[in-house]
């Protein structure tokens, strides 16, 4: 029996996956979301808009959104800097 994931609140911010929002001219003030980052313990953190509400009653079949989780849209060029520094397994 597998266990269920759980996000680590005192995981740390590591490193930075891609490029900033303002390397990619995504932001032009001191905000610097969206972002991607890798924590210390491994895990991803995605820093970007909450759109939730906006999703919640078109989403696919078998698709959820759990009780203290939210879906976060980010740019797609914020993801796509992100995949060189992403390992493959």
């Amino acid at each position: 029996m597998t266990t269920k994931w759980e996000a680590d609140p005192a995981a740390s911010f590591a490193r930075r996956l891609g490029k900033s929002s303002h390397a990619l001219g995504q932001t032009s003030g001191n905000a610097s979301c969206p972002d991607v980052w890798e924590l210390d313990n491994g895990d991803i953190a995605v820093i970007g808009t909450d759109l939730t509400p906006d999703y919640a009653g078109r989403l696919p079949t078998g698709v959820s959104v759990d009780p203290g989780e939210r879906l976060v849209i980010i740019p797609r060029a914020t993801l796509v800097a992100a995949k060189t520094d992403i390992p493959d397994a």
